[in-house]
């Protein structure tokens, strides 16, 4: 699994105009890609990835989610797995197919509710239009 966390001041996702998941003030706006293969260790690698998502000092003052009470608006995004390296059409054969990877965001997404955090999220496979207002910006690759 690979994460893109950005540290915002509010972030939001629309589906067809109407706005599914929001959040305000500071927290994290995480794109959540997941590799073909990730479903084997399934249940391990969601719970890492909640706990890097949660943990991560990426907050003002090196605070994290879990600190500061922070919330997280997660969105899936099979492209963090597309290959640039040939020509100019990415190959999206890396990532895994909707199947396998539906059920693993929402187990990350499980888990960080879980551990306390506040959690929104878009709608898998939707098209999707996210707002986001970068606060630094600070933004990191995560992965497990």
């Amino acid at each position: 699994m690979r994460a893109v966390a950005a540290r915002v001041d509010g972030a939001s996702v629309e589906v067809d105009g109407t706005v599914v998941g929001a959040i305000e003030g500071e927290g994290l706006l995480v794109l959540l890609g997941v590799a073909a293969g990730d479903g084997e260790n399934g249940a391990a690698s969601a719970a890492r990835m909640a706990r890097k998502l949660r943990e991560l000092r990426l907050l003002a003052g090196e605070r994290s989610c879990a600190d500061a009470g922070a919330p997280l608006l997660v969105v899936s995004q099979f492209t963090l797995y597309g290959d640039t390296r040939k020509g100019r059409r990415p190959s999206w054969s890396a990532a895994a197919r909707p199947e396998e990877a539906e059920p693993l965001v929402d187990a990350v997404v499980a888990a960080l509710r879980e551990a306390g955090s506040h959690v929104e999220t878009g709608i898998f496979g939707a098209d999707m239009r996210v707002s986001s207002v970068n606060d630094g910006p600070f933004t990191v690759l995560v992965e497990t």
